[in-house]
């Protein structure tokens, strides 16, 4: 992989652990990762989008790995995580950038471009449906609830955490390895995630992500700013049907399908996934 510079970042009252590549100079380019990753959850794309010119910048969100981890729902609001990546524009020295999110880090970039689209050159949703998407889905279509039942037992407090951290992370590990194509993930990223979430506070900070989502506000507006959406079909967590409901939110949106990949689509297909960005930013 291309050189990768790190950085701690004040923004919005915390600092953020933050990966660097590419040419200072070039249009800029954010990259978010979802749960249970971090900046590391990029890897593939990092070198390409550097080598194409632009200034790569992937935080490990707040929560998560190295970055602040503030204790209490109230500090994992959207608003919070929303205004942590444009503090984050600006301390790039920058009045906006192309925001490219997977997962959760898909779900702050489709809440910043909705309420504060003035910091958004593009969009790039990669197996994320637009929230309020979603929320339509969970109510007519009965096989997403299905998909989304895990997160009622994220609400619990403490329970989750001692699940998830038992046997050296193995559930965690587990769900990767079983809703992800065989062999997508290797020993050595294991190593790494594990790392990762061995950091103190990491698990309770990456599960009040999910407990906070019960006092959002979903926008409803649609988008006006170009919008791509990637989705693997085998998605085991989020329905297809909530894929093509997120276009009703845009304007100017698309969604490309890429077959032979699932929820992990980035690290299973990391070439089609690099060359849809590429072409469309």
């Amino acid at each position: 992989m291309i050189d990768v510079d790190f950085h701690f970042i004040e923004t919005n009252g915390i600092r953020l652990h933050v990966a660097f590549a590419g040419p200072e100079d070039g249009p800029l380019v954010l990259l978010l990762h979802g749960f249970p990753e971090f900046w590391y959850g990029w890897k593939n794309q990092i070198e390409p989008l550097a080598n194409a010119g632009y200034r790569v910048v992937i935080p490990d969100q707040r929560g998560y790995n190295l970055s602040d981890k503030p204790e209490g729902i109230a500090n994992y609001t959207l608003d919070k995580l929303r205004d942590d990546i444009i503090g984050l524009i600006k301390a790039c020295g920058r009045e906006s950038a192309t925001i490219i999110g997977h997962d959760w880090g898909g779900a702050v970039a489709w809440y910043l471009t909705a309420t504060r689209p003035q910091y958004v050159d593009k969009l790039v949703a990669v197996n994320i449906p637009h929230l309020s998407a979603m929320k339509k889905t969970i109510l007519s279509y009965p096989p997403q609830w299905l998909k989304s039942s895990y997160i009622l037992l994220f609400q619990l407090p403490d329970i989750p955490e001692s699940f998830l951290k038992s046997d050296n992370y193995k559930r965690l590990t587990g769900a990767l390895l079983a809703s992800s194509k065989k062999g997508t993930f290797h020993s050595v990223d294991i190593d790494y995630y594990h790392s990762a979430w061995s950091q103190e506070g990491s698990v309770t900070g990456m599960l009040t992500w999910y407990r906070a989502m019960r006092f959002a506000k979903l926008p409803s507006e649609k988008i006006a700013v170009s919008t791509r959406i990637i989705w693997g079909m085998d998605d085991q967590f989020l329905s297809v049907e909530s894929a093509k409901k997120s276009l009703n939110f845009c304007e100017n949106g698309e969604l490309i399908f890429v077959g032979e990949a699932t929820h992990w689509v980035n690290h299973e297909q990391p070439e089609i996934v690099t060359k849809l960005i590429l072409e469309f930013i």
